[in-house]
């Protein structure tokens, strides 16, 4: 026993060593962490004029820190950082949020043969070219999209966008739109008889209440990440009305209870008062296009919180392109004609009156990557022009339920990031050439 005393000792003293080893190397990795952090590359953009997309009023001379993909903070004055970080120099340049579209169709393009491509085409010529449209879009600087409706193929877009598959901007999508039977995205409108067959809530067809929360389900079940119904007619489907109502009050109950239960917010294609009433009444988010909107309509809208989507952009498009004959089929020329033209002046009367309005501009129906042409006609008829940038930036992102992610350049959130030569709020024709473009932090454009 005597004899075991230093062996006993001698463990313990080795026994101390060790812990001490392994507490200064604890000390030094903790330390080689923390100076690696503080010396990561980071990217620094210098921003010669900032509009946030929280404010009222631009700043100059602004630096946004960027680590990875989401801005960690914005500082006044241009930080060089240091000899690890990346300077993207934009100090010419006016620096905005990335733009938001809630209401585009990357699937199709207008053009006169496009009512035979639903003939025509396979379901892999709509996807491969939905790609095309999808980089355009984000070259446009539109780092987000609310895809309204196609075929479903938009759901295999967005997923391979998120894989980094394919260039193009976050894409929320519907998936495919719910009509009723007739209804103006009932895919066999025009059809001859034995072709058109009775398509039902898995084709996006319903009738009824019951198929009305199959529709959505269905929908859900595919992927989608909202819903999107066609509250009345339209311009462009192979029918003859163009704003009467779809719906039953209880079919609109259905669907949006039955969204609501599956965390999926609806949007209403609108044109004409009625079917706009018994929407917003239902308790949808978004009316879009809401040609025919009536005070009654917009006091409706306001009390529930409902957001206007306008697509100035469409109706000027079917307007000027119902003209040249053989554009568009012969029952869809007089519609075209009469309501194309008269969302620009209810856009007007809608934001003197105090509605709600997001950016949206019915991309497809015109060719993608004009969005930006929406603001100019936003602001001829009496919105200022910052207003019209926080419609496209953090008003849409609400709308989405993305505030806390995108929208705005702020410390937290996603480093989506896009400029413009001119400064925005002296010449709004700038938007329509974006020269830089970020999305998640990586460059796209510049």
């Amino acid at each position: 026993m005597i004899h075991s005393f230093p062996y006993i000792a001698q463990n313990i003293i080795n026994s101390i060593i060790v812990m001490k080893m392994k507490s200064l190397l604890l000390t030094v990795f903790v330390l080689f962490f923390t100076v690696s952090q503080a010396f990561a590359q980071r990217t620094i953009i210098h921003a010669g004029t900032l509009i946030d997309g929280t404010s009222d009023d631009a700043r100059s001379e602004v630096s946004i820190i960027i680590e990875g993909n989401t801005i960690t903070s914005v500082e006044n004055g241009y930080i060089n950082g240091n000899s690890n970080d990346e300077i993207i120099d934009l100090r010419s340049k006016t620096v905005l949020p990335g733009l938001i579209d809630l209401h585009v169709h990357l699937e199709s393009e207008t053009n006169p043969q496009k009512y035979l491509e639903e003939f025509t085409f396979n379901e892999a010529d709509f996807a491969m070219r939905s790609t095309a449209f999808a980089k355009r879009t984000l070259m446009a600087g539109f780092t987000t999209v609310r895809e309204l409706g196609g075929s479903g193929v938009n759901i295999s877009l967005r997923n391979a966008i998120n894989q980094g598959f394919v260039d193009g901007p976050r894409i929320i999508t519907v998936g495919k739109s719910i009509a009723t039977t007739g209804g103006h995205a009932d895919p066999t409108n025009g059809w001859k008889n034995t072709l058109m067959g009775a398509p039902g809530p898995e084709d996006g067809v319903i009738n009824g209440t019951a198929e009305a929360r199959e529709g959505v389900r269905q929908r859900y079940k595919e992927g989608s990440d909202h819903i999107k119904i066609t509250a009345t007619g339209g311009v462009l489907s192979v029918a003859k009305s163009g704003d009467a109502p779809q719906f039953f009050e209880d079919e609109l109950d259905a669907i949006v209870r039955t969204a609501k239960e599956y965390g999926m917010h609806v949007a209403a294609h609108a044109h004409g008062a009625e079917g706009m009433k018994r929407a917003v009444e239902a308790g949808v988010l978004t009316i879009e296009h809401g040609t025919h909107m009536t005070e009654e309509v917009m006091d409706l809208m306001i009390e529930n919180g409902t957001y206007y989507v306008p697509t100035i952009s469409a109706g000027k498009w079917v307007a000027e392109k119902a003209k040249v004959e053989g554009y568009y089929p012969a029952l869809v020329v007089p519609k075209a004609l009469e309501i194309g033209p008269k969302i620009q002046s209810t856009f007007a009367k809608a934001y003197e009156y105090g509605v709600n309005i997001a950016f949206g501009t019915d991309a497809g129906v015109f060719p993608h990557g004009l969005n930006g042409k929406e603001f100019g006609y936003m602001t001829e008829v009496g919105m200022p022009a910052m207003e019209a940038i926080k419609s496209a930036t953090s008003v849409a992102a609400k709308v989405l339920g993305l505030q806390e992610s995108i929208g705005t350049i702020e410390a937290g959130r996603s480093a989506d990031i896009v400029a413009t030569d001119a400064n925005p709020l002296n010449d709004i024709s700038t938007m329509e050439t974006v020269s830089f473009v970020m999305k998640e932090g990586k460059v796209y454009k510049n």
